[in-house]
C-alpha cells in the first residue's frame, strides 16, 4: 500500500514540475517591444527591471509594429526587405518570415482578420490581401495619392482610411470591392488615423501642422467638422481604453495630447521629450510608453504624477511601441 501511494504521490509531483514553466511564463508580464528603424531590428523590453533584454534582428527598415487582433503575433513591416517579421507577444521569440510583401511601411488587419492592408509609403499604392489564417494573398493593388502614411479599418471590417502624407489627402477604400470610395484634401502631411467605436468619426495627425483634423465619414464621403490644436507636429494615436479618449503624440512640440472624442477638445497635454512617436498604454490606462524618435530611448510617462517616471536605451530611430500587456485599442 506505501508503495502504491508513493509512486502516486511522485508521479502527481512530477505532473506539477511539468507545468510550472509554462504557468511562470503565463504569470509574468509581456515584454515591451520597440522597434528600431535604422538599426533594423527590435528592442525587447522586460517591464519588471526595464531593461533590455535583447535585439531581434529583422530586415532593412522596418517602421511599424502591428499586434494581430487575436493577439498571437507581433508583426513588423520590413519596408526595404520587402517582408513581414512574426514575433510571439508573450515569448518574444521569431514565428517565421513572410516575404513578398512590396514596400510594407504601415500594416494592419481588419477586425475579422479576413482582410491584410499594407500602405506602401515609398511606392504610392495601398495593398489589400486576402488572409486565410496563414498566407496572405495579394487581392488588388491600389494607386493611391503620394505618399500612403497610416490606415485605420472600421470595426465592422468594410473600409479602410488611408493617409496621403505628400499629396494631402485622406482616402477611403470599400474592402469587398478594393475600390477607392472617395477622397478630400487635408491640412499639411497627415500622418496616423483614428475611428471612433461607432466608425461615424475619423481622426488625422497632421504632422506638418499643429493639430488633429476631424472627419465624419457616415456619409457618402468624408466632410472635415473641426480641427483640435493639440501641438505641432501631431503624429501617432493611441486610445487610452476608456472609450472616450484617444492620445496623440505631438513630434515637433515634445507633448502628448489627450483628446476627448465625444467632445473632440483636447482635455490635457503631457511632457514626451525628444520626438514622441508611436506609443502604447499600460493595461490599466496610466502608464505611456512612447518611442522618442531623436533619443534613441523609450520613455514612460506616468499620467497621474505628468511626469517622465524612466527611459530606457534602444536603437536608432526608434519607431513603434507594442505590448501585449496594453489597454484596450478603444
Amino acid at each position: 500500500m506505501f508503495v502504491k501511494y508513493f509512486f502516486r504521490f511522485f508521479g502527481l509531483l512530477a505532473v506539477v514540475f511539468l507545468f510550472i514553466p509554462a504557468l511562470v511564463q503565463a504569470a509574468a508580464p509581456a515584454p515591451v517591444f520597440v522597434l528600431n528603424s535604422l538599426d533594423g531590428n527590435v528592442s525587447v523590453i522586460d517591464p519588471l527591471t526595464w531593461k533590455e533584454t535583447k535585439r531581434i534582428p529583422t530586415g532593412k527598415e522596418p517602421h511599424h509594429l502591428y499586434l494581430t487582433p487575436d493577439e498571437k503575433s507581433v508583426i513588423v513591416a520590413n519596408a526595404l526587405s520587402d517582408s513581414l517579421t512574426f514575433i510571439d507577444p508573450r515569448t518574444a521569440e521569431v514565428q517565421r518570415t513572410v516575404l513578398g510583401i512590396l514596400d510594407p511601411y504601415q500594416l494592419r488587419f481588419s477586425p475579422d482578420m479576413k482582410w491584410f492592408v499594407t500602405a506602401a509609403n515609398r511606392l504610392n499604392h495601398i495593398d489589400i490581401y486576402r488572409w486565410d489564417g496563414k498566407e496572405p494573398t495579394l487581392a488588388k493593388r491600389i494607386s493611391t495619392g503620394k505618399t500612403p502614411s497610416h490606415v485605420w479599418i472600421d470595426s465592422k471590417s468594410t473600409t479602410v482610411w488611408s493617409t496621403m502624407q505628400d499629396s494631402d489627402e485622406l482616402v477611403a477604400i470599400d474592402l469587398a470591392t478594393q475600390a477607392v470610395k472617395w477622397r478630400v484634401k487635408t491640412g499639411p502631411m497627415p500622418a496616423d488615423v483614428f475611428g471612433t467605436p461607432d466608425d461615424k468619426t475619423v481622426l488625422v495627425g497632421l504632422t506638418g501642422g499643429e493639430g488633429v483634423e476631424v472627419y465624419d465619414v457616415s456619409g457618402k464621403e468624408g466632410r472635415l467638422i473641426k480641427t483640435i490644436k493639440t501641438g505641432k507636429g501631431a503624429h501617432a494615436f493611441r486610445a487610452t481604453g476608456d472609450r472616450r479618449h484617444v492620445f496623440v503624440s505631438n513630434r515637433v512640440a515634445n507633448t502628448i495630447s489627450k483628446i476627448d472624442y465625444q467632445s473632440f477638445t483636447a482635455v490635457d497635454t503631457f511632457p514626451a521629450p525628444a520626438g514622441p512617436d508611436c506609443m502604447d498604454v499600460s493595461a490599466d490606462g496610466r502608464f505611456i510608453m512612447v518611442a522618442s524618435r531623436w533619443a534613441k530611448k523609450l520613455t514612460v510617462i506616468d499620467t497621474t504624477s505628468r511626469t517622465v517616471v524612466r527611459q530606457v536605451n534602444v536603437g536608432k530611430s526608434p519607431h513603434g511601441v507594442w505590448t501585449l500587456d496594453h489597454a484596450p485599442r478603444q
